[in-house]
């Protein structure tokens, strides 16, 4: 079969789920993944080796976050306005692929918090593009399965790379700086994995000459009622690094604080893998029984964690369920949003739609931690996690109460079917 690295392809691939683009997806992000990440798990200890204060850190995370966020939405809006996704999305991962080398060649703070950045502009840019790639590459049926598996291979990259780097700098072999460039192979497989794997469905669409706020304008509303939901929903899902420093804080005088700290990296860890494991499953069930259902389901599974870290004693084994369960609906929201945000947004405004839901999600997540740091220090770990439960509850219903992932126009014309 003949095709384009960077063009479109005629060739319909929607005879099963699991095609070419489906495994390329995710076989490039588990390999970008295990890349930048094993970076990431090192990147503290690299930097109070260079001399960084130790605030810098706080700061390279912050911005390199927010950099990120705001790059998805225009990504989407461009990848839609040119059609060229895949291009767009090959930028991205160029730009993710070449952080690793930067970081290790850096000599200071400033030179870490630009590779930093530039990568995770990298992944901003990648995004929203790749998921619409993804989305058109299967039937609308199978949109829970394909998302869950991406990131399913995603979340899989992210727990072997810090492991494989923590593990090669333990046993002497490498310095910090050598992993890093080691990090480099992965990278550079997984964009070959996208380029050659990943395919792009040519769609044609008439071209607008119009501005970023317009095309959000014109958006769907069930669209937009969703995106409130999930927006509302995630000012309450803070970053689970807070869960390690709470379970840190909490352990630490049952266990001691070295033993506590290894407990809590043992909790992420336990965290990372159940939102693994249960990405696909979720996705699949969303297929099968609705993908609103199911991420409503997954928003209660969130709600039910917060209230259990209010009323749980310091235990360990208490709190390996609860991480497991934040590992669970964190993979609910994972693979069954973006599936129903590439459905609602339609063929046209595909791209804008993933990426405004990513920047949404990032503003959320922003605020949210923010805000249960600020009630953490000011009052306790129960008030922040009261306030989390509250908000969570607000966007479940709101969820609950939008429209149903079907446009009414479809249900009118299959009744309308039905009666001749």
């Amino acid at each position: 079969m003949k095709y384009k690295l960077f063009g479109c392809q005629n060739v319909m691939q929607k005879k099963g789920w699991l095609n070419s683009t489906v495994a390329g997806a995710g076989i490039t992000s588990f390999l970008s993944d295990a890349s930048h990440e094993a970076v990431t798990a090192l990147l503290p200890s690299f930097l109070l080796s260079i001399g960084a204060p130790t605030y810098i850190l706080g700061v390279i995370e912050g911005i390199s976050d927010g950099i990120s966020s705001f790059a998805k939405v225009f990504a989407g809006y461009y990848s839609d306005k040119t059609g060229k996704r895949k291009l767009i999305a090959t930028a991205g991962y160029c730009a993710t692929a070449v952080f690793p080398a930067i970081i290790a060649l850096a000599s200071s703070w400033q030179a870490v918090l630009f590779g930093r950045a530039f990568g995770w502009l990298g992944r901003g840019i990648r995004g929203p593009p790749r998921d619409a790639l993804l989305a058109a590459s299967v039937e609308k049926k199978d949109l829970g399965k394909a998302f869950g598996l991406h990131r399913a291979g995603d979340t899989l990259g992210a727990i072997i790379g810090p492991v494989i780097a923590l593990a090669l700098l333990w046993g002497g072999i490498f310095t910090m700086r050598q992993i890093f460039l080691l990090a480099l192979i992965p990278a550079i497989f997984a964009l070959l994995a996208f380029v050659l794997l990943v395919r792009e469905e040519k769609v044609v669409t008439k071209k607008e000459r119009i501005g970023l706020l317009s095309s959000i304008s014109k958006l769907p509303d069930r669209f937009k009622k969703f995106s409130t939901a999930v927006f509302v929903f995630g000012l309450a899902d803070f970053s689970h690094t807070l869960l390690v420093a709470f379970a840190v804080a909490r352990l630490a005088p049952v266990l001691g604080a070295a033993e506590a700290a290894a407990a809590a990296v043992a909790l992420y860890t336990i965290r990372n893998i159940a939102y693994a494991a249960a990405s696909y499953p979720f996705g699949l069930a969303g297929d099968r029984f609705g993908k609103k259902k199911m991420l409503a389901a997954g928003y209660a599974i969130a709600v039910l964690t917060y209230i259990g870290f209010i009323i749980a004693p310091p235990d360990f084994l208490i709190y390996a369920i609860l991480f497991a369960l934040a590992g669970i609906f964190i993979a609910a929201e994972d693979s069954l949003e973006s599936a129903i945000a590439s459905e609602l947004a339609g063929k046209k405004r595909m791209g804008l739609g993933l990426g405004l839901l990513s920047t949404l999600n990032g503003v959320g997540d922003f605020a949210s931690s923010f805000a249960i740091g600020i009630l953490w220090a000011l009052f306790d770990f129960q008030a922040g996690f009261m306030f989390s439960a509250t908000i969570g509850i607000c966007g479940t219903l709101l969820l609950i109460s939008s429209r149903n992932d079907r446009p009414c126009g479809e249900k009118y014309k299959k009744r309308h079917k039905n009666r001749k």
